[in-house]
């Protein structure tokens, strides 16, 4: 009889600890899927992208560059979404960089994800990044704090 009540404590507990991971899990994939693709404000001063690290010119007003690689299935969708927006927008350049091939920049802006995408100001410095697919709404309105960033500051 103790032995019986022994397996069924362990038997117990071993449906209390799966269903603690199961509830762990959920949480933190629904918080990770609310944050992807989110255009964030960066916190760190982060020096200024010149056009010779992008191999490119910078936007007249903003600058989207977008961390790509070769079987990214969201990069796609989000170089399109990029595309449309720079456009749309007078003065936006899109600029998209195989991360795979430039790794002292993957490293320097902290790219742990494909797609990333910075925004840049009219000077090169890195106000919002998105790590996954951003929503084009998302998109434009980070250009709209971009634009109000600039004439605060001048």
């Amino acid at each position: 009889m103790a032995a019986r009540r022994h397996v069924l404590s362990q038997a117990m507990t071993g449906l209390l600890v799966l269903c603690v991971t199961l509830a762990a899990g959920l949480i933190v994939g629904l918080a990770m899927r609310r944050r992807s693709g989110a255009v964030r404000a960066v916190r760190s001063e982060m020096d200024l992208v010149a056009a010779g690290d992008l191999g490119a010119e910078l936007g007249e007003r903003a600058t989207l560059v977008q961390f790509s690689t070769a079987f990214c299935q969201p990069c796609r969708a989000t170089r399109r979404i990029l595309s449309e927006v720079s456009g749309m927008v007078p003065g936006v350049r899109h600029v998209e960089i195989d991360a795979e091939s430039r790794l002292d920049l993957v490293r320097r802006f902290d790219v742990t994800r494909t797609p990333t995408v910075l925004v840049l100001d009219q000077g090169g410095r890195v106000v919002k990044k998105a790590s996954g697919q951003p929503r084009k709404a998302d998109v434009i309105a980070a250009l709209g704090f971009t634009a109000s960033h600039e004439s605060d500051s001048t």
